[in-house]
Formats: C-alpha cells, sequence, structure tokens
C-alpha cells in the first residue's frame, strides 16, 4: 500500500500541499535539474513523462484525493549550505518553475514546524531555492503566532509593453514580463470582460487562447535559461478604484492549461509589478493592492533599483497563508481508480 504524507496550506484561498514524505528520491545537483528529470526526457512542463515521482503528483494533485485546482510541492535539499530548503512546484498539470503562493506557504510552515527558528515577535527569513532561483520569504511573527508572509522574488524583467495579439474576441495589446515564470498581461476590459466569478470560462478560454498565441513569439524566450522560457500564465485584470492613492487592481491568472489562481498570484503580482513600473505608474517603494477573483489580497512594491527593461526590478510581495490539515493518503492495492482522475 503507497502512503504519502502531507501538510496542507491556503495562501488567500490557493491551495498548497506541502509533500513531507512518500516521495521517491529526485536526483539532480539543483533545484532547476531535478526539474528538469521530474519532467522526463522528451515531457514538457505540463506533460510530464510516466515515472514513480509522477504517480505521486498525480495521486495528490488528483481527485477523489486532489481536485484540478490542486496546486503543492516536493520538498527536495537546496542548491547549496545558504538555503534552507528547495521545493518541486507542481499543478494539475504538471510543473511551474516559479510559485509565490507557495513561496508564502512554504514560509509559514518552516516557521510553524520549527524547521527555520523565529522570535516570538519580529521578522525570520526562509530562504527557499525554486527552479528559477533563490527566493526569500520574510515571516512575520507577534506573540509567537505567524501573522503575515512577504517573499522577495527573483528579479522580474518586461520584454514586451504593448505586443498586438489578434484573438477571436478581437486584437488586444499584451505586456509581457518573466518573473520566475512567464506571464502575459491583458485589461480584461479590452476583451468585453471583467474579472468576475460568473465570467470564469470566457476567461479561461482567452486566457488559454493567448497562451496558445504566444507560443512562439521572442517576448516569452527567456534572455538566459531557455527552461523559463514560453508562458506559464495569463494576467487577465480590472483597474478599482481607490479612495487612499494606492494603486488597485483586480485579476485572475489563468495558467498552465487552463487553471485558475484563487489567489492574486504571487509571481504573477511581480509580474505586474515590473509592468507598471516600466508604464510609469508605480515608483519604488510604492504600494499595489493586487486582489483576487474571490476578493482576497496581496500587496506588492518594487524595490530601489533596476531596470524592468533590462536587468529587471526586484519585488516583494506580501499575503497571508493558514493551515488547512494534515494528511496521510493512500493508494490500498484494488483500487481501480488508481492515482485518479480529474474531471
Amino acid at each position: 500500500m503507497q502512503c504519502v504524507r502531507t501538510v496542507d496550506y491556503h495562501t488567500a484561498g490557493e491551495p498548497f500541499r506541502i509533500v513531507l514524505d512518500g516521495v521517491p528520491p529526485i536526483p539532480g545537483d539543483s533545484v532547476a535539474e531535478r526539474r528538469a528529470i521530474a519532467i522526463g526526457a522528451g515531457g514538457s512542463a505540463t506533460a510530464p513523462r510516466p515515472s514513480a515521482l509522477e504517480e505521486v503528483r498525480q495521486l495528490l494533485v488528483r481527485e477523489p484525493r486532489g481536485h484540478a485546482g490542486m496546486y503543492g510541492g516536493f520538498l527536495v535539499p537546496p542548491d547549496d549550505d545558504e538555503a534552507h530548503l528547495g521545493v518541486l512546484f507542481w499543478h494539475k498539470d504538471g510543473y511551474s518553475t516559479a510559485c509565490g503562493h507557495g513561496t508564502i506557504a512554504l514560509g509559514a510552515w518552516a516557521v510553524d514546524s520549527g524547521l527555520v527558528p523565529a522570535p516570538a515577535d519580529g521578522v525570520a527569513q526562509v530562504r527557499i531555492d525554486v527552479p528559477s532561483g533563490r527566493v526569500t520569504a520574510l515571516v512575520r511573527r507577534s506573540g509567537g503566532h505567524t501573522t503575515g508572509v512577504t517573499f522577495r522574488n527573483v528579479p522580474s524583467r518586461v520584454s514586451a509593453l504593448k505586443l498586438p495579439v489578434e484573438t477571436s474576441w478581437g486584437t488586444v495589446e499584451v505586456a509581457v514580463a518573466h518573473s520566475g515564470a512567464c506571464y502575459a498581461s491583458v485589461p480584461a476590459a479590452a476583451l468585453g470582460l471583467a474579472v468576475e466569478p460568473g465570467l470564469l470560462p470566457e476567461l479561461v478560454a482567452v486566457g488559454r487562447e493567448i497562451r496558445a498565441l504566444l507560443a512562439g513569439s521572442e517576448a516569452v524566450a527567456h534572455p538566459s535559461d531557455p527552461r523559463l522560457s514560453g508562458v506559464y500564465g495569463v494576467v487577465l485584470y480590472d483597474e478599482l478604484p481607490s479612495d487612499d492613492g494606492v494603486l488597485s487592481q483586480r485579476n485572475v491568472v489563468v495558467f498552465a492549461d487552463g487553471q485558475i489562481d484563487r489567489s492574486p498570484c504571487g509571481s504573477g503580482t511581480s509580474a505586474r509589478l515590473a509592468v507598471l513600473a516600466a508604464e510609469g505608474r508605480i515608483a519604488p517603494g510604492e504600494e499595489l493592492r493586487h486582489e483576487s477573483v474571490i476578493g482576497t489580497v496581496f500587496t506588492g512594491r518594487v524595490l530601489d533599483g533596476g531596470d524592468p527593461l533590462g536587468a529587471g526590478v526586484v519585488t516583494e510581495v506580501g499575503g497571508t497563508a493558514y493551515r488547512t490539515g494534515e494528511h496521510l493518503f493512500v493508494l490500498e492495492p484494488g483500487d481501480t481508480l488508481g492515482t485518479g482522475f480529474t474531471l
């Protein structure tokens, strides 16, 4: 009988399943190399090759143990002793190169579990190696409890601001930014839509279409690491009014093969910050209030220095993560559904 132990969190409504035990060894000298090995020769980020590890991912993400919106990560060794842990991020379709909401959850878990010592009152740093580089979770504590997490991402760089894309909904101008993963940003109003739960089928359809149309564009090619190339997510956003002068937007990110981020998307928020900085709409230190399709909020800011159209800017994105459960998943002999199914 196969057994897999996890602890689950949600970050602004988006699940993150941290796998603690029951995973076969994942070889490799770095987190990025382990991701490539997990995908397998001839596989892709959204179509990994069959393996014992792939069976575990499917077991945890598919029904009846998961669902089509599930997200999680396999803990792996970091690239060197300067980081506390490494992680391979996975979702319904395969493996991603970055995950901001997962980084926030991992920061909370690392402190909550005692893996990383933290003061009862103050901030602890959790350094995490992810496939796109090293990120840092700044975990805030008060009275011995975790009250919030801000993660400092890898540099975010804009490769296009007004790239015309002809869709079945009309021609739109797309901004493309690399922030650990590649995101294409489009105002929902330009497509005759709005970021509302009742319009999710249409938003998913246009997000998948834009991702496919950008597949061959030079803008989605990473300048130094081809493993980070290709659109991971499409950010469809609305402008929101603000009474306090803080720039506010609502978004939904359609990622992988039509999956919806329930949170405002951490690395997607980094991408939006880089685009807004390149457009001259936000200055270093100023705040972006980023709302999700379910109304949860991340806050983000660009740090001093850097160029969003050159070497990139460093961003920080903050939110909250809460534990939702601890699980021992089993696959009993004779279970005809095996690793499960996806509807």
